[in-house]
């Protein structure tokens, strides 16, 4: 009988759990670092409508962090952070510290909320296994750090619709898993890094002083 080939995420999964377990990264117990992670979380950000308010560390029985809103665990009864989905909560505040100790994430998604400040230049020490970073419609500022390239299982970096500036770093060319990139609607300039140009121009679009082959438009020295 023939049997079904299983996903690549399944794969990823795999591969990735697999280099946790031998690194010493997972616990069948409730994660003291998970939950110092998730409450600096909840501390450190506004939360007007109260999205967050089912995020009480009262509860010590495995899997309980798994049953918090936005919260995805790597296995069922397991308290070991997979994903973390915050999106459109109205959230404001700068990107917490605490996400350092969530580092077995793989996607972190904080978009359409109200956060400020700049994208850490830590981020990826911080969470060194993402395949998914989505801070886009914030309104963060500052540049787009080139440590991002040390995201090595990057494979959707979207940073759209906030207020960064300065240029999209070459570094960035390093990420050679990556699928989707996304900067339109912000503030960059200079030039497209070639390893881009085959990318879609929404994915550059608004910003005036960006400019290579996706933009159709030829930087002027």
């Amino acid at each position: 009988m023939k049997g079904s080939c299983p996903s690549s995420l399944k794969i990823s999964r795999f591969v990735l759990l697999t280099r946790m377990l031998f690194a010493g990264h997972v616990s069948s117990t409730v994660t003291e670092d998970d939950i110092k992670c998730l409450k600096g979380i909840k501390n450190s950000l506004n939360d007007p409508d109260g999205k967050l308010s089912n995020w009480s560390f009262n509860n010590n029985s495995a899997g309980f962090l798994c049953n918090l809103v936005g919260v995805e665990c790597w296995m069922e009864r397991e308290d070991r952070l997979l994903s973390l989905q915050l999106r459109d909560m109205k959230l404001s505040g700068q990107l917490p510290q605490s996400l350092q100790y969530c580092q077995s994430l793989q996607t972190l998604d904080l978009s359409a909320n109200r956060l400020s400040g700049t994208v850490p230049a830590q981020i990826c020490s911080w969470l060194p296994y993402l395949v998914t970073l989505d801070l886009s419609s914030n309104d963060l500022s500052g540049s787009i750090p080139s440590e991002l390239s040390n995201c090595a299982y990057l494979n959707n970096l979207v940073l759209s619709n906030n207020r960064l500036s300065g240029s999209i770093p070459e570094q960035l060319s390093g990420l050679l898993r990556l699928k989707r990139f996304s900067v339109a609607n912000n503030d960059l300039k200079g030039a497209i890094p070639l390893s881009f140009e085959n990318n879609s121009k929404v994915d550059f679009a608004g910003n005036s002083g960006l400019c290579g082959r996706p933009l159709g438009r030829v930087w002027k020295l």
